[in-house]
């Protein structure tokens, strides 16, 4: 495979064919993460990509899943993600799914037709980073999108019947905006109402704004259990008709994994218990990105 910099995926998505369509991210301007720094976005061309399915198509046999990346593999141009598509499908026939990051960006670019054209093709899910539902923390992370626009663009991709997993951060707001940051979070997921909720912790990495930030004491990073109360609240803020809120990535301090509604009460009673200091939180030198 042609990989070009440094390749991330989902979580869900370890164990996937991962095909490199473009390179760093299409906005690259959050001031928290520090993944496409140093990476220009490019489209790459189609003789590599083609190339990259015919290597997968020979050594790629037990893999059932496909992950396009990089950054926002959705913002490319309608006719070039449909040749893709249709050429994995022609050469990749036991890929039950295929999936993309997309942000509020490229959903805009694309017509609701035109994203049901993309699943009748093949594509199953896309991964959207949300963040937060506080209008002023998503503008001071500089994410390009409020609170509107991330519910309207969500509420498309799912009209669309592409399934939509989201990824919120807890602590993003700093200590002084956590519950509000928590409060709305759980108000846009619920407007949305997403197949799938993914909620890491942050995690300050070096060079990137918000580390600056930290270092001048311009932003306070929560404590575990600042993390867990403002887990508590945006759960409980969080009404999904049937999806799963998942709190398992390496970052978190208490790792929950719940199917709502049916699991609400339980799991709102497991973090209660922990904040009470009945159930042992991750210590630091096991949590990562």
């Amino acid at each position: 495979m042609h990989y070009q910099g440094n390749i991330f995926r989902p979580p869900s998505e370890a164990y996937s064919i991962l095909l490199q369509v473009t390179t760093g991210c299409s906005h690259n301007k959050c001031t928290f993460c520090g993944m496409y720094k140093g990476s220009r976005f490019s489209i790459k061309d189609d003789a590599t990509i083609m190339a990259d399915i015919d290597f997968a198509a020979s050594h790629c046999k037990d893999q059932d899943r496909l992950f396009l990346c990089d950054g926002d593999a959705l913002i490319l141009p309608q006719e070039r993600l449909l040749a893709i598509l249709t050429t994995i499908r022609e050469k990749l026939p036991w890929v039950t799914r295929i999936g993309t990051y997309a942000n509020t960006k490229s959903i805009r670019l694309k017509t609701s037709e035109q994203l049901r054209e993309l699943r009748d093709n093949g594509l199953a899910i896309a991964y959207m980073g949300l963040e937060s539902g506080d209008d002023e923390t998503l503008t001071r992370i500089n994410k390009g999108a409020d609170s509107t626009r991330m519910i309207e663009m969500g509420q498309k991709i799912r009209a669309a019947g592409i399934k939509l997993s989201i990824t919120v951060l807890l602590g993003i707001a700093g200590r002084e905006r956590s519950l509000v940051h928590a409060r709305e979070t759980g108000r846009v997921l619920t407007a949305i109402d997403p197949e799938y909720v993914g909620a890491l912790s942050l995690m300050l990495t070096p060079n990137t704004p918000l580390f600056e930030a930290s270092r001048r004491h311009e932003f306070t990073l929560l404590s575990s259990s600042g993390m867990l109360e403002e887990l508590g609240v945006m759960f409980a803020a969080t009404h999904l008709t049937d999806g799963y809120f998942h709190a398992n990535h390496a970052s978190n301090y208490l790792p929950i994994k719940a199917r709502l509604p049916q699991d609400k009460e339980a799991t709102l009673q497991l973090i209660d218990r922990a904040l009470q200091g009945q159930v042992r939180l991750k210590p630091e030198y096991l949590r990562g990105l």
